[in-house]
């Protein structure tokens, strides 16, 4: 007997799996476009500003007679903070619950801080931008264990500048910044105060520490959201730990001293209306003459000092735009780069004082040279490693000869945006894919960001007396993205006089028990 055909059974078969193929699509599709869109923030034209700008207090000091030394003392702490009325949140701080006072001290102090760790884990403090010893810089190998204490000390010795300083362990550096460890250091010289700029701190002189945040409840949300490669990303901003801010100000003119404190984030920031501002300053000290500009971008660790001027009565507000450098369209939506925030309103008063005229020369820049190089080197930028190498506490990856001067050249080719510090020194910025950098990449830096796709050289002299020379305690160099930090992306190298070898490595072995 001959079996009928199973045709009919065999379409209905097929138009199902088709049905569940299109359903799944459609779910994929519609998932992709969910991530898609929710991944982009904007804050623009929604902050109300309500609350005044917090401005950190200096720090007290005192001249030790017997050592010549301006000390500060710093206290790690756990609190809470009411960032929101009635929601106390946990957090960390120096000297508080959250962030810490700015430190101040002039070219050619010898200062001591004594950093006392009040919390229940070990942590370090690393003075970002300050050229000292290696054994004083506060890098993960100066790890403070809770209850006990670190005092370094070393002479203040390079031009006015904006610096901060922050947590540096080993593969804990997002969460310790993120929950609040951070502050300015703010060193002067005899040139830069007989200027005319703004130099009253808190008037027309403002420290402007932005971080971006997410909140959980009352608590800060830590985790990184889907498709965040380059770390964590918060929904809303705040400047000094104050949430949609404003300050008063009763000046002409205004100075700002901008530093991206946020773990990953980079902004670029605007005054809306296309108000222009003078860049005076960059991570390491002044410029030789002011940039007039209407965009400054700023990745994680980076400083900029800005002087605005302001009219009787207005409302300016500073704004970080959309940024169109961060490969392709996916790493820009999934890595901040399509985001919008406004960051702080200045309302000018009715009535302002003049303020003098911004100088037309600032004085001359204190940069290495880069025809004077011995030596140049390649670092090769990639989210597990540099150079192809996860970082090693036991390694040391470089070694540079104390006062010579060499070019690095570094290059993210990665798809995803990179940064690059590098602790002692401030270098000149020689090149951006070959071409002259722009005017906000012409000063000191430390840090600087590298887009995808880019290159750049940079001139570096390893200055500094007999005590910078020291084969057994490295710097680091790294990625400021600090979970990129944390997953390896970082190297070490030390500095020696010539005919001097690196020593090997005890990753604990100077750990202030």
């Amino acid at each position: 007997m001959t079996s009928k055909p199973r045709k009919p059974r065999l379409k209905r078969v097929l138009v199902v799996l088709g049905s569940l193929v299109a359903v799944l699509a459609l779910a994929i599709g519609g998932g992709a476009l969910w991530l898609w869109s929710g991944a982009k923030v904007s804050t623009a034209g929604t902050s109300e500003f309500r609350n005044e700008l917090f401005v950190p207090p200096l720090a007290a000091s005192h001249v030790d007679k017997k050592t010549g030394r301006r000390v500060f003392d710093l206290r790690m702490q756990s609190g809470e903070t009411e960032f929101r009325p009635g929601q106390k949140t946990p957090t960390w701080g120096f000297d508080g619950s959250y962030l810490g006072p700015t430190l101040r001290a002039k070219r050619g102090e010898k200062v001591e801080v004594r950093v006392r760790n009040g919390l229940d884990e070990a942590s370090t403090v690393h003075w970002h931008g300050m050229h000292l010893p290696a054994r004083m810089d506060g890098g993960p190998h100066q790890m403070v264990a809770p209850g006990k204490s670190w005092a370094p000390h070393w002479t203040v010795d390079q031009p006015a500048a904006s610096l901060w300083y922050h947590p540096h362990p080993h593969g804990e550096t997002e969460q310790h910044v993120r929950r609040g460890l951070a502050g300015m250091f703010l060193v002067d010289d005899d040139r830069s105060e007989k200027l005319a700029l703004p130099k009253r701190y808190g008037v027309d002189d403002l420290p402007v520490i932005v971080q971006d945040v997410r909140f959980d409840g009352a608590k800060l949300d830590s985790g990184h959201k889907m498709m965040r490669d380059v770390g964590f990303l918060g929904d809303r901003t705040m400047v000094n730990g104050t949430l949609d801010p404003y300050k008063l100000v009763h000046d002409e003119r205004v100075r700002l001293r901008l530093l991206n404190a946020s773990t990953a984030r980079t902004y670029d920031f605007g005054f809306t209306g296309g108000q222009k501002f003078a860049l005076v300053g960059t991570d390491g000290g002044l410029l030789d003459r002011p940039a007039t500009m209407d965009r400054i971008q700023l990745s994680p660790g980076e400083r900029a000092e800005v002087v605005v001027r302001m009219k009787p009565g207005e409302r300016s507000v500073l704004r970080s735009y959309p940024q169109d450098n961060y490969g392709s369209s996916w790493h820009r939506r999934f890595s901040g780069g399509d985001d919008t925030f406004d960051v702080l309103q200045l309302r000018a008063a009715d009535r302002l004082r003049p303020s003098p005229a911004i100088p037309s020369r600032l004085g001359e820049l204190e940069l290495p040279a880069p025809g004077n190089a011995v030596r140049a080197r390649h670092f090769d930028l990639k989210i597990g490693g540099i150079n192809g190498r996860k970082m090693a506490m036991g390694r040391v990856d470089e070694t540079v000869t104390r006062g010579t001067t060499e070019v690095w050249t570094v290059r993210n080719g990665n798809g995803m945006p990179h940064n690059f510090h590098v602790h002692d020194v401030q270098f000149r910025v020689v090149s951006v894919n070959g071409e002259r950098p722009p005017a906000q990449l012409r000063g000191r830096k430390d840090t600087v960001f590298i887009p995808s796709g880019t290159t750049m050289e940079l001139a570096l002299r390893f200055d500094g007396g007999p005590e910078f020379a020291d084969p057994r305690t490295p710097y680091m160099f790294h990625c400021h993205l600090l979970s990129h930090e944390d997953q390896g992306m970082m190297g070490q190298f030390v500095v020696v006089d010539k005919g001097q070898r690196a020593a090997a490595k005890d990753p604990g072995d100077h750990e202030h028990h």
